[in-house]
């Protein structure tokens, strides 16, 4: 489903399935019939009792405490950015959205920046949808331009991954970032996740496991089909006085291999179309 009836449940449910007795410090007895965790396991671990955790789990109740949501966290062994995302959907807040149709524009500085720099730059919004490029960028993929969806690409056109190396670790980390930015009551994220659901087992399988995961900066391996292997460091820089619009930007450490490669990406990417390397 793109559009849970009850996330809070689905959330909590799909992370005890995930953590095995051992790891919860219980020895386990007799036949399991489920994976994880069983619910009263964890009804008697957060200090809950088991009725009411089973109401949490089946939506009968929406509306649990904020030592609850912790004392789950801790059973299910939810990281800080997992915390996070569970507070928030035990505790929702309404906030305003932009009307539904087409993406609010970049604004003009950052687009002007975008431009400007000497580095691959993408701006893009909490769906993935690419909002603004810059030729650097598309130079590293080709799939990076305006109105493209980032992870619609990264599972569904060849030519992206293969752009991956770690192509299945970076699918891992790009679900779990997704789950943990998208808005998923607006209409064109949940047709995005409708049709992936219909079209890609794997992100499937991903999708219902409930990752939940921060954007941090971490290095990306590329295999260019250019100028071959090469690592960058991708960081997202939030834009303030948007609705979760996001800067991306790939940079080399100054001085290695891929420094060299991303430099001659540029170079190429400068030459005009039908002009031979220069001898």
């Amino acid at each position: 489903m793109t559009d849970e009836p009850n996330p809070l449940g689905a959330y909590v449910r799909a992370r005890r399935e995930q953590v095995t007795p051992e790891e919860a410090g219980l020895t386990p007895v007799g036949t399991r019939r489920v994976p994880g965790l069983r619910r009263e396991e964890v009804a008697m671990l957060a200090g809950i009792s088991a009725d009411y955790y089973l109401r949490l789990e089946q939506g009968r109740d929406r509306n649990p405490s904020v030592q609850v949501l912790e004392s789950l966290a801790r059973v299910l062994r939810l990281d800080a950015a997992a915390t996070a995302y569970l507070l928030r959907l035990g505790t929702p807040r309404p906030r305003r959205r932009p009307a539904p149709g087409r993406p609010r524009p970049v604004p003009a500085g950052i687009a002007q920046l975008v431009t400007t720099l000497a580095l691959p730059a993408v701006v893009e919004d909490r769906a993935f949808d690419v909002l603004a490029v810059n030729p650097l960028a598309t130079a590293l993929s080709p799939r990076l331009v305006a109105g493209a969806n980032r992870l619609w690409d990264l599972f569904r056109d060849p030519a992206e991954q293969d752009l991956y190396p770690d192509w299945e670790a970076a699918t891992e980390g790009a679900v779990a970032v997704f789950r943990e930015s998208a808005d998923t009551g607006d209409p064109r994220t949940r047709d995005l996740i409708g049709q992936l659901l219909r079209t890609d087992p794997r992100f499937g399988r991903l999708w219902a496991r409930h990752d939940v995961r921060t954007c941090e900066g971490a290095p990306i391996r590329f295999a260019h089909p250019q100028v071959g292997e090469l690592t960058l460091n991708r960081e997202k820089l939030d834009i303030g006085g948007t609705d979760g619009q996001v800067l991306l930007v790939h940079h080399p450490v100054p001085g290695t291999d891929s420094a060299d490669k991303l430099a001659l990406l540029a170079s190429i990417a400068r030459t005009p179309a039908g002009a031979g390397p220069r001898i």
